[in-house]
């Protein structure tokens, strides 16, 4: 599936909930949190009928996110049903850990080809004054539990914020310790996260090499994102980093997301899209859903402009209501 630029979309990133059982700073506020009614959340039936819907298209992986997926009962049905849609390659979960441990076995049973584990710091005050919860041990119980998956890929999401700079090395060096990727972030002006501070790429990278020494370029794509990979003397894995900001790959952008509330998201700082939910309440056929998809993605955006201010059309909801 090509967009009106001629870019390949072939991953697709589908929130199936927009609850949390943590309060990150950058994602969603303290208290008076706002719940979608789980009515409007997509059920199981309408996401694998999406997902079938868009493998037809051309996309063969998939990436479930929230909130935070694991609160909902249904992840492992879900993971089962989407693995088994003709042409999905990988089905694959992002999440803060909290809740991996438990559900990993039943997870990796159902076809689950790897997690992307949420981590800024390992310092327990710490973790709790980013999430505003002390759960620290059990997210890191999650890590190891993947960690100890045969056949899992692993990688490990670190948003560097000034505050954490100490816990960046340390961090990093779980991918010294371990066959996985430890990736940083770059914080985008979204939500919550406009207003909080943020390191660059080219900064943690100078803490990194302090520590390490200089880095050296892997060569390892990494998988369906955008990161680009360096490894140290000594390590077992590879640290990668994600630079929206200072290092804009919307040229190589090859996804969507869809929300739990049904709508196909083509760019992560724009409101636009298509309200799928609508279109399957309103009873269309596959043919009619096939088409307002394909002409979403081939209005998807140029590219986002987080370095030149806002605009009318950009994303005003926080990230757990996106999908990340």
């Amino acid at each position: 599936m090509l967009d009106g630029l001629g870019r390949s979309i072939d991953y697709l990133r589908v929130s199936i909930t927009d609850r949390c059982n943590l309060r990150c700073v950058y994602c969603m506020p303290c208290e008076g949190v706002e719940w979608v009614d789980h009515s409007a959340v997509l059920s199981y039936e309408e996401l694998i009928r999406l997902c079938r819907l868009f493998a037809e298209l051309g996309v063969t992986r998939v990436r479930l996110t929230g909130g935070e997926p694991l609160v909902r009962r249904d992840l492992d049905r879900i993971v089962r049903g989407i693995r088994a849609i003709p042409g999905i390659r990988a089905v694959t979960l992002t999440t803060n850990g909290v809740l991996l441990s438990e559900q990993l076995p039943g997870l990796l049973d159902a076809g689950l080809s790897g997690v992307n584990l949420s981590l800024d710091t390992l310092d327990r005050d710490q973790f709790q004054a980013i999430t505003r919860r002390d759960m620290l041990p059990a997210a890191l119980a999650g890590l190891n539990a993947a960690l100890a998956a045969p056949g899992l890929n692993v990688k490990l999401n670190c948003v560097p914020m000034g505050d954490n700079d100490a816990q960046l090395a340390p961090l990093a060096a779980l991918a010294r310790d371990h066959d996985m990727a430890v990736r940083f972030i770059e914080l985008m002006p979204i939500g919550l996260g406009s207003s909080l501070p943020r390191r660059t790429e080219a900064q943690v990278l100078e803490i990194l090499e302090a520590a390490y020494g200089p880095a050296r370029p892997t060569g390892w794509a990494g998988g369906a994102g955008p990161g680009r990979y360096v490894t140290f003397e000594g390590f077992r894995g590879r640290v990668g980093f994600i630079s929206a900001m200072t290092h804009q790959f919307c040229d190589q952008c090859n996804r969507v997301r869809l929300t739990a509330t049904g709508f196909l998201k083509t760019c992560l700082q724009y409101e636009a899209g298509v309200d799928l939910k609508s279109l399957l309440a309103g009873g269309v056929d596959d043919g009619a859903l096939r088409a307002a998809m394909e002409d979403a993605v081939r209005r998807k955006p140029a590219a986002h402009h987080f370095t030149e201010g806002r605009g009318d059309a950009d994303e005003r909801r926080n990230m757990n209501q996106i999908g990340g």
